[in-house]
């Protein structure tokens, strides 16, 4: 068996007026990410983190911004063809961890939807898919509450 493990990194802008999705789930804000799809910052990172492990390049590389194909999608879609596409190479899933960070709101009654949500789209069991969330202590972007910012990691195996 050859396990392999990939990192995922995205960030995205908060404006006023805009929804705000984080793994899935809608979370109630005043602000809401600035992107080209729904901004879901975890979910780009989540694959990101996936693509890298299989060595498939990034997210922008198999969705690019710059295509209208892509403007305003839903980022489950992403991942569900993110998924496919490591199937594809005879990929199997291992676990997804991750880290959002972003200073308000809490996200902490959001993450066990994340979870499930993230996980039947991935095919996983909700404990092969963590989720966390922190504060930047009012420090930087987030801290700033100018973004959202989220890392990932992943291991598949074949």
């Amino acid at each position: 068996m050859k396990i392999r493990t990939g990192i995922g990194f995205d960030v995205h802008r908060l404006a006023e007026g805009l929804e705000l999705w984080i793994g899935g789930i809608r979370i109630e804000h005043e602000k809401g990410s600035v992107a080209h799809s729904d901004g879901d910052v975890l979910i780009h990172a989540i694959c990101d983190a996936l693509l890298g492990a299989a060595a498939l390049r990034d997210i922008g590389y198999h969705f690019p911004d710059t295509s209208g194909e892509y403007r305003g999608i839903d980022s489950k879609i992403l991942l569900r063809k993110t998924a496919d596409l490591l199937q594809a190479e005879g990929y199997t899933l291992g676990n997804v961890d991750s880290v959002v960070c972003m200073q308000r709101p809490k996200l902490k009654e959001y993450i066990p939807a994340m979870q499930q949500c993230l996980s039947e789209i991935l095919g996983l069991a909700p404990g092969d898919v963590s989720v966390k969330a922190t504060t930047t202590e009012t420090l930087g972007f987030e801290g700033r509450e100018e973004g959202v910012s989220a890392y990932a990691t992943a291991l598949i195996y074949r």
